[in-house]
């Protein structure tokens, strides 16, 4: 794991100092590949001290986990197509949204913001990740967008055809306190979407980094642009 304060993270590049707080710290944490549940566990950790002690640091967790399906707090769940083929694990969640899927080859990160400092301001959190995404996408040679009345990050065809979906988000907040977040899809094994309607969107084709420019990405080298853009651009939000 790696630590960063505003200016010390993953990559060892130097951060900005348009902070709101130039004194806030953010600790940035490469996790590497790790289980659902262990994830879970740490986000939950770290929510509650944060709710004990406002003066922690946020916190934000870079990794990809083994193969799994999650579903957010919803009495709707049709996206799952009935649960019983899946084949990974399946988790329900306090995130907003339907089914999607993580696996190998996806970034996933996980903000622990207290938004608090931020403007308390749900909805203005959700388009500043977006941004972000949006943002590490166009330095790749990949332009993206959002799409009216959806959350995430979406991919224009080059001629005709329907968006694709490079990104989901998906968030939970406890007092203010963000926990779970976005998964990117850089490379790997797209197919476990199949077994799903993802997020909840008939028809929807997913894509990644790794089909959209046509060319191999590391993993490693996209967390460490998320993080130099979270740290250049926290101040935004």
């Amino acid at each position: 794991m790696h630590s960063a304060k505003v200016k010390d993270g993953l990559s060892g590049r130097g951060g900005s100092e348009n902070q709101r707080n130039v004194d806030s710290i953010v600790h940035v944490r490469w996790l590497g590949r790790i289980g659902y549940a262990e994830a879970l566990a740490m986000q939950e950790e770290f929510v509650a001290a944060k709710r004990h002690d406002r003066s922690r640091a946020d916190e934000v967790l870079l990794l990809e986990h083994d193969p799994v399906y999650t579903i957010g707090r919803t009495p709707d769940q049709s996206s799952l197509r009935g649960a019983n083929h899946l084949p990974y694990p399946l988790f329900a969640i306090n995130r907003g949204g339907q089914a999607t899927y993580h696996g190998p080859g996806q970034l996933v990160g996980y903000p622990i913001l207290d938004l608090r400092r931020h403007g308390e301001d749900l909805h203005r959190y959700l388009r500043w990740l977006e941004q972000l995404l949006i943002e590490l996408l166009a330095d790749a040679g990949i332009t993206a967008s959002r799409r009216e009345g959806l959350t995430g990050v979406w991919v224009k065809p080059h001629h005709s055809g329907s968006d694709r979906k490079i990104a989901s988000i998906g968030v939970g907040v406890r007092q203010w306190i963000t926990m779970h977040g976005f998964a990117l899809n850089v490379c790997g094994d797209l197919t476990p979407f199949g077994h799903i309607t993802p997020c909840g969107i008939a028809d929807v084709t997913i894509t990644s980094m790794e089909k959209e420019a046509g060319r191999a990405f590391s993993l490693i080298d996209v967390a460490k642009e998320f993080e130099r853009l979270i740290l250049h651009r926290l101040g935004d939000l």
